[in-house]
């Protein structure tokens, strides 16, 4: 029997590596869900590598961070994000 080295977090490598959006430095910290939404938006619209429409890009980033962080997330800041999946979903209803 082998043992397998664990894996590290695939997850945390996205994050940091994904040329899909060019994110702000610490976005998903914010305390202002409108400022959170207002980035990501930015950031979707200008890319050019995602694949998806920018409001799918932007709302997968969110959504991604949001169970990647899991337990590790505090209640507050859960409930900004999830506002700003709101504010986002505003923003593109708007445009």
């Amino acid at each position: 029997m082998t043992t397998q080295a664990p894996q590290k977090k695939w997850s945390a490598k996205v994050t940091r590596e994904s040329h899909a959006l060019d994110l702000e430095e610490g976005v998903f910290t914010w305390k202002d869900p409108k400022r959170i939404a207002r980035s990501l938006k930015k950031s979707a619209d200008m890319s050019t590598h995602r694949k998806a429409s920018p409001l799918s890009s932007a709302m997968s980033m969110l959504v991604f961070y949001i169970n990647r962080a899991g337990t590790n997330l505090d209640d507050d800041q859960r409930r900004i994000l999830e506002r700003a999946k709101v504010a986002l979903r505003k923003l593109y209803r708007d445009d």
